[in-house]
């Protein structure tokens, strides 16, 4: 019988129990698999077996055999694949492993300094604890013989791309480890784990034939109009491009001409030329992914798509339980086709945590769909583009840059930019497209307060009015519906995402059949929501905000475009916030400068004004500076620049609104033993309203919000316990007292 193990059972006899070198062994393994496919298997087999030499101690052994003592068992494997190198490339390489081994359970570490207990001040105490037994060594012999990876490195930017491929290790590492330990606990438990998906590879060609046939149906129900047969030629010469080599593309088309099928459709064909293993589509909103992951469903069907965002996604409650095969395809990305969000991809490439960082390595070898690539937020653009470029350059992936207004990130003026060659322009000739599918008049009418607002809505029947904040809806709304407009619709995120798509559905069977259809919106109705409106007011903002609200005018292009008229206003009483201010500016400072506003030259002219006057705030948070060489070695801090790359800053707080069966079954199994609380989560996401902290913090202190199951689950479950503070037309209001019985303004 072993003598070390590396995971126990109740077996007192411990004849059942997992022995070190298997488990070492069976992680390297994976670790090998996962990571060969970036040409770096050889480095991954290695941390895989050192990964938990921690547990070839006296200290860790009395741990498993029920010893109340902490011991840290992954810093001794740090210090060892450092010893082991034998040369100076080999011992910087080495440094990268270490981080990934340390970190294999809390996180991937700073070098020094910075937040938590710093990989340096770790690897100084290793020598002060007990020492490994050394039959470590004849048990797992390892080898640092391939552990410097073929990689196209580049001077200028190598202390980022080696800490990216010390993430990418990692993500290996965890997944590997997570997997092995599942799988030994699973055998011993007698439970069966469905983690079976298709290979992309497997399925590719019934996908396709399925693409082709809903297209074709799509086509025979659609009618005869210019527009329609732009969208089919849009999607063939996508489609001939398929062949090329994998790298970076652009999809420029203005809204309303079927990028998300164009894209799709190539992105099918370009991973069977290439044999790709996995389609990632990725969108800016959360508000809108359930429509894209439902369209794609309809398409490929059910059983290879993984919907991945993250509303209620907290990983302080993540578990390991969930016997859900979504929820664990969540954990590693492992179905072939994945719909996620910007937030949870580009967070993902910047995390520390295991949690996060298992999916990356499925990520090489894929193709990205960045949906409406533009809205990347300022702030992390500049580490954003360095991480798409690293994919693109040492981990096999394609990446579509799918966008109306296509941001100029491949000028020579934007320093750190990405090539993007003309030629791999996969839409045929953009400037045409966009002068062919410009189905609108834009107008610029200055002030327009409430009241004049109101006066020109209730001279149009159906018309769209999308304004900068939720606030300024909501008062627009209720002084709309004191004037008595008819067929008045309100649609903001004060409503859960399964309620906005009922209120979505009504709105297009009133546009359809001719009926009086006013809606009040935020920007949430500009990407991805097919609504197709005479009329459309925007109040100031980007130039692409204003495209894509331009895409909800007219849409079909069925109209005269020079009644299809789009009106940009400032709203005198409700300036737009900060943020948008900027944008707004930089529109004005373009619009001064060009006649034509929907042309690509004032597209490039506005993505000028808004990118390369930034500078330095294109990496507000220094992300890139984070990560440096020098002759002693590295100085990486992972931990720091995860904590740092937060995309949305808004320091929003989840409600839950359970009025849907659904939602209110979702929440009853938390009282069930074994329920994974990620997988209620999950199942609760159409049902959340995000809200300010303060407010949410009043309304629980007040008793109508409560935390359900919080004897097991914390402050996860944040639940609306009072129907009177949900209404059918606004949704969840937090802000009036008379409405919530507190005796004060929640704001």
């Amino acid at each position: 019988m072993p003598k070390y193990f590396a995971h126990s059972t109740k077996d007192e006899a411990r004849e059942n129990w997992q022995s070190l070198s298997e488990h070492l062994s069976g992680v390297a393994e994976l670790a090998e698999k996962f990571a060969a496919s970036f040409g770096c298997g050889g480095a991954a087999h290695l941390t895989g077996l050192l990964h938990d030499l921690g547990k070839y101690t006296d200290a860790f052994q009395a741990r498993l055999n029920g010893a109340k003592v902490s011991v840290d068992h992954a810093t001794a494997g740090a210090v060892i694949v450092q010893q082991l190198a034998q040369n100076k490339s080999e011992r910087q390489f080495a440094e990268v492993l270490a981080y990934a081994i340390a970190g294999h359970h809390a996180g991937l570490p700073d070098m020094s300094g910075g937040s938590g207990i710093s990989l340096k001040d770790r690897l100084a105490d290793f020598f002060s604890r007990e020492p490994l037994d050394p039959v470590w060594q004849t048990e797992i012999s390892p080898q640092t013989n391939d552990i410097i990876p073929s990689l196209d490195f580049d001077k200028s930017r190598f202390a980022f791309q080696l800490g990216f491929l010390g993430r990418m290790i990692f993500s290996c590492l965890v997944d590997a480890d997570y997997l092995d330990t599942e799988m030994f606990y699973s055998k011993v438990e007698g439970r069966e784990i469905d983690r079976k998906w298709p290979s992309l590879g497997e399925r590719i060609d019934g996908l396709i034939a399925s693409f082709d046939t809903y297209m074709a149906e799509k086509q025979s129900k659609s009618c005869e109009s210019e527009v329609n047969h732009l969208r089919g030629d849009i999607l063939e010469h996508a489609r001939k491009k398929a062949s090329m080599p994998p790298g970076l593309f652009t999809l420029t088309v203005p809204t309303g001409g079927g990028k998300t099928l164009a894209s799709l459709g190539f992105a099918l064909d370009h991973a069977k030329q290439h044999g790709l293993e996995r389609i990632i589509y990725a969108i800016p909103f959360t508000s809108i992914i359930d429509q894209t992951a439902s369209i794609f469903r309809d398409v490929l069907g059910e059983d290879v798509l993984l919907e991945h965002h993250s509303a209620m996604d907290e990983e302080r409650n993540a578990a390991r339980e969930s016997r859900e095969k979504l929820k664990l395809a969540m954990e590693n990305w492992a179905a072939p086709v994945v719909v996620t969000t910007n937030v949870q991809l580009f967070e993902s490439l910047f995390a520390s945590r295991p949690s996060r960082c298992r999916k990356l390595h499925n990520i090489a070898n894929s193709v990205i769909v960045l949906d409406e690539a533009q809205t990347i937020p300022l702030a992390y653009l500049r580490p954003c583009v360095a991480a798409l470029e690293e994919l693109t350059r040492n981990y096999g992936v394609s990446i579509i840059f799918c966008t109306a207004t296509q941001p100029a990130l491949a000028v020579p003026e934007f320093e750190g930019g990405l090539t993007l060659l003309p030629e791999r322009e996969l839409a045929p000739d953009p400037r045409h497209l966009s002068c062919a599918l410009r189905r609108v008049h834009l107008r610029h009418a200055g002030d327009i307060d409430d009241d004049a607002l109101i006066k020109e809505l209730t001279e149009e029947e159906q018309g769209l009015v999308i304004v900068n904040s939720r606030a300024h809806a909501l008062s627009l709304f209720r002084r709309a519906n004191g004037a008595g407009l008819e067929g008045l619709v309100h649609l903001t995120t004060r409503q859960y995402a399964a309620h906005r798509r009922a209120i979505l559905s009504g709105v297009r069977t009133q546009l359809k059949d001719g009926l009086p259809c006013r809606v009040i919106a935020t920007s949430l109705v500009e990407a991805g929501v097919d609504l197709d409106f005479p009329r459309v007011w925007r109040a100031e903002a980007g130039l692409d905000q204003i495209m894509q609200a331009a895409g909800r005018c007219n849409r079909e292009g069925t109209r005269d475009p020079e009644r299809s008229v789009v009106t940009i206003f400032r709203a005198p009483n409700n300036p737009p916030p900060d943020e948008i201010k900027q944008f707004a500016a930089a529109f004005a400072r373009m619009a001064a400068q060009h006649d034509d506003w929907l042309s690509l030259d004032a597209m490039t002219a506005y993505f000028r004004e808004v990118y390369w006057v930034r500078g330095e705030g294109l990496d507000k948070k220094k992300i890139l500076a984070a990560f440096k060489t020098h002759a002693a070695g590295t100085d990486f801090a992972y931990r720091t620049v995860a904590e740092d790359f937060r995309m949305i800053e808004s320091g929003l707080a989840p409600i839950i609104v359970a009025r849907d069966l659904a939602a209110k079954a979702a929440l009853k199994r938390l009282s069930f033993p074994k329920t994974s609380p990620g997988g209620v989560a999950r199942d609760l996401q159409p049902y959340v309203v995000q809200v300010p902290p303060k407010a949410r913090d009043l309304l629980i202190e007040s008793g109508q919000v409560a935390f359900a199951g919080d004897d097991r689950f914390g402050d996860q479950f944040a639940v609306l316990r009072q129907d009177n503070l949900y209404f059918d037309d606004v949704g969840l209001l937090w802000e009036d007292a008379e409405y919530i019985g507190l005796g004060q303004a929640i704001f």
